[in-house]
């Protein structure tokens, strides 16, 4: 297992690459977006996002970001998800990445290192993913819709004039969203949303312009939102 840590200013963006290894991407402090075709993962601090082996992705700061990122062997985690998902991390699961991040390389011939690798791919077993991604679809007039969105989470236009704009019919774009985010397009917008909103906090932003510029109507709407989701306020959950 090898490993890397990173101190990377606000809004530093690491290119499109992959790696032969699977990889965990931890912050330890600051939010941290990963891209991906496949769509956006949210990693707010203290949580880490799982990203398989030979998965092209570019990973953007919002806010000053402490990144520490170990590479497994694909067959140390042979039964973990072939896709990305955030995930909550344990006290000691963070005590560990810490830890392991001052090898650069920990070497399975000495016994100690050897343990503290065993224990990480035991508590990865145990983790609990979290609600913070955005799925995107694959079919071309529905990734219209999606850019169109992305580029302006705030939009107030509705599915119908969106549609119009991007060429093409309400009914598709509905049954594609469905199909292949496992998202009607509401509860999809609501996602993009909260993770604009949470990019934003972690930018600087208070709390209701981060609410006003992701679209929604009052602060309040933003953080009833995010409480129901994530079960706290937006502050208290980039606090935690």
């Amino acid at each position: 297992m090898a490993s890397v840590s990173a101190d990377l200013a606000h809004g530093y963006v690491i290119p499109e690459h992959s790696h032969p290894e699977d990889q965990l991407l931890f912050a330890s402090s600051g939010v941290m977006t990963l891209r991906t075709k496949q769509g956006v993962w949210v990693v707010p601090p203290l949580r880490a996002v799982w990203i398989p082996a030979d998965t092209p992705h570019t990973v953007a700061m919002s806010g000053p970001v402490s990144m520490r990122t170990l590479y497994f062997l694909p067959r140390l985690c042979r039964k973990f998800p072939r896709k990305c998902f955030v995930m909550n991390v344990s006290s000691l699961l963070r005590e560990l990445i810490l830890h392991a991040c001052k090898f650069k390389r920990l070497n399975k011939k000495a016994s100690a290192e050897r343990r503290i690798v065993e224990i990480i791919v035991d508590q990865l077993k145990a983790v609990n993913s979290i609600p913070l991604q955005l799925p995107h679809p694959t079919d071309s007039r529905a990734m219209r819709v999606v850019n169109a969105l992305l580029a302006d989470p705030g939009d107030q236009r509705d599915l119908e004039r969106l549609c119009k704009d991007c060429g093409a019919s309400k009914r598709t774009i509905q049954r594609v969203f469905l199909e292949e985010t496992k998202m009607n397009f509401g509860k999809w917008r609501q996602q993009l949303r909260l993770l604009h909103g949470l990019q934003l906090m972690a930018s600087g932003e208070k709390v209701t312009a981060a609410a006003l510029e992701a679209g929604y109507r009052s602060p309040s709407a933003f953080i009833s939102m995010f409480r129901k989701q994530l079960g706290t306020t937006p502050m208290g959950y980039l606090q935690l």
